[in-house]
């Protein structure tokens, strides 16, 4: 077995460490309208700018115990978080895809659903540059080669998905604003199952809608029932709409047979 079969996955996971780390800068900082190609990182707690050696993906947080080397103060787990999923996320990607266009369009939507679930997540809102990148990724996939996934790759059944996925959520909204007279979901959130619909086409919308909806029922229940929110309480829709539309991007012809009873 050449050592190449260990270098290669390595590299792509180290590769991906280092995007997750982009990925953070920008979690952090797109929401504060701040730029993220310029500038050093810095301790979000005391401003001091961190040194390389405190900047490694993963080592750094464990070698610190998860403290600023400067203040001592906690650093967010989240950082080790998105650091982690994506350089698992680079390494599933180049083991199971050979086409480099499609690993190339993967990468490029992993780091922006992974950089809209933790801003969602924090901040309840979805930047519209991420929104508008996956829509204009979404929808030029259609002219590209065959990518051999589970994208939609036929322009008017692609486009069928974007108006459904949008009109799903926008619905949604108005009827919300109509009865309860205040806001519910976002129109972000109606962007983001735009771009779902034109990665994945109209006939996944039922389904990533339906376990998005069951997704955060099941998350926002203990703090119902603790009495720690109530159903006026902001709930980000993003992250399980992306969760949902994950699950149904792997597993999506094995869930379209069971419902055909194939």
């Amino acid at each position: 077995m050449s050592y190449l079969t260990f270098i290669y996955p390595a590299i792509a996971l180290v590769i991906g460490l280092s995007f997750g780390s982009f990925a953070n800068v920008c979690i952090y900082r797109l929401p504060k309208n701040k730029q993220v190609l310029t500038g050093r990182s810095y301790c979000p707690k005391c401003k001091k700018k961190i040194k390389w050696f405190d900047n490694i993906p993963l080592i750094s947080f464990l070698s610190l115990d998860g403290k600023c080397r400067s203040c001592k103060k906690k650093i967010s787990p989240q950082y080790f978080i998105v650091e982690l999923i994506a350089g698992l996320g680079f390494l599933f990607i180049f083991l199971n895809y050979d086409n480099h266009l499609a690993k190339l369009l993967l990468i490029i939507l992993l780091l922006m659903y992974l950089i809209i679930f933790f801003i969602d997540l924090k901040h309840f809102i979805i930047p519209d540059v991420l929104n508008y990148g996956i829509i204009v990724i979404a929808f030029l996939k259609n002219f590209l080669p065959d990518l051999n996934l589970n994208f939609v790759q036929d322009i008017k059944l692609s486009l069928m998905g974007g108006i459904a996925g949008f009109f799903s959520i926008w619905i949604i909204i108005y009827l919300y604003k109509t009865f309860k007279k205040t806001e519910g979901m976002g129109m972000g959130d109606a962007k983001l199952m735009a771009g779902v619909g034109l990665l994945l086409g109209w006939q996944s919308i039922p389904f990533v809608l339906f376990l998005s909806a069951i997704l955060g029922l099941l998350m926002v229940m203990p703090s119902l029932l603790e009495k720690r929110k109530s159903l006026k309480s902001k709930i980000p829709f993003g992250p399980y709409i992306i969760t949902a539309g994950v699950i149904y991007f792997l597993y999506g012809d094995v869930l379209y047979k069971m419902a055909l009873g194939i």
